[in-house]
């Protein structure tokens, strides 16, 4: 019989010490103002998730720009200057260059990387020309010339050259598969880092 009086008295004890814990987080949560919480609620839910730590994002943002596809290219351009009652004048020279597709991380925003849950949801800054001056000028060579050209003309024709590698590299497939080799990329960053649900857009 004693032990059953002192068993009793040892759950009443442990009750109370319930109760003045409930009451003391509910007098501290009505005091900031939070919602009252119930003795008997109870929450389901996910455990949220931690996300990378400043320290990491700046490690990451280092890297700067970032090449995903590198896309070589030659072209020929010509020109002709017609002279009257004279023969035209031509210059042709090839130009060759490698274009850089990639990101510049420079240009991702405030929160490229956020939390959803358990998952790291990282956006990325949309692919880009990383080297706008990417024609090799010391390997430009002329093919073909009569009569003189200046220097105007000269830049004329690299401007031409520019364009049509341009125009001809950065189609949509190529940055299609630069934007995929990215985000493929960046999600290994992110699985290296222990984070194990990583969505990339």
């Amino acid at each position: 019989m004693q032990k059953i009086r002192s068993f009793l008295q040892f759950l009443f004890t442990l009750a109370c010490i319930a109760l003045l814990v409930w009451a003391f987080t509910l007098a501290r949560q009505w005091r900031q103002g939070e919602a009252m919480p119930s003795l008997f609620s109870f929450k389901l839910g996910g455990k949220k998730g931690i996300g990378p730590t400043p320290a990491q994002l700046r490690s990451i943002e280092r890297i700067g720009k970032w090449e995903f596809l590198s896309i070589e290219d030659e072209e020929i351009v010509d020109t002709v200057r017609q002279r009257l009652l004279l023969p035209d004048q031509h210059l042709v020279r090839i130009y060759s260059g490698t274009l850089s597709l990639g990101i510049d991380l420079s240009m991702a925003q405030q929160d490229w990387v956020r939390m959803q849950s358990d998952t790291v949801v990282v956006t990325l800054p949309q692919v880009t020309l990383l080297n706008p001056q990417f024609i090799d000028e010391a390997s430009t060579r002329t093919f073909h010339e009569t009569g003189t050209w200046d220097a105007q003309a000269r830049e004329q024709m690299y401007q031409k050259a520019r364009r049509v590698m341009m125009d001809r590299c950065l189609s949509e497939e190529n940055l299609r598969m630069a934007q995929e080799t990215g985000k493929a990329h960046m999600k290994a960053v992110f699985r290296n880092l222990g984070f194990e649900n990583v969505v990339v857009e």
